[in-house]
């Protein structure tokens, strides 16, 4: 099985993000990351799926989801053609002899403190899911009361873009 991310540029209408996520659920594919929101053209949203799945099956769901009367494009970014990133939001238990550690990851990581209070510190992490996995492996041992993440976002590389020739 192989991770595919794919990029839909749809008209923002109610209902359409239920009607995506049940095409990928009727072929039994478990969507792994759901991102969306409003596209630089009014009217129109972005919903980034990641899946992992065999490369046959993705071409059949693409099909269909052509096939919805909302969704205008849909593009698959390959890794290497595309810049990918996670976001999140970690709250780790801490206390006076364990911050200096815990803010000494947050710096080697690029990450940033949110939040501090006396038994807890809150950091915002973003960058490719390799990054946010390691820095979560280092916080681990210090205890992490609460995790939360945001879908993979994703934007293929150069000057193209998936709204080209698209008028609202």
């Amino acid at each position: 099985m192989t991770q595919h991310v794919l990029s839909l540029l749809v008209e923002d209408k109610p209902g359409l993000l239920t009607r995506v996520a049940g095409l990928f659920a009727r072929r039994g594919f478990n969507i792994q990351s759901l991102a969306v929101g409003t596209s630089e053209i009014a009217g129109l949203s972005r919903i980034t799926v990641v899946v992992q799945l065999d490369g046959a099956p993705l071409e059949q769901v693409t099909k269909q989801l052509n096939k919805l009367i909302n969704v205008i494009k849909i593009v698959e970014l390959e890794q290497d053609q595309a810049v990918q990133r996670d976001h999140m939001l970690i709250k780790v238990k801490t206390d006076s002899a364990t911050r200096g550690q815990v803010l000494e990851a947050v710096t080697l990581f690029r990450a940033r403190v949110i939040d501090v209070v006396s038994d807890a510190v809150i950091i915002e992490v973003t960058g490719d899911t390799a990054k946010c996995q390691a820095l979560l492996k280092v916080l681990e041992p210090f205890g992490i009361k609460e995790l939360v993440q945001s879908g993979v976002l994703a934007m293929g590389r150069g000057s193209k873009s998936i709204t080209e020739k698209v008028s609202k």
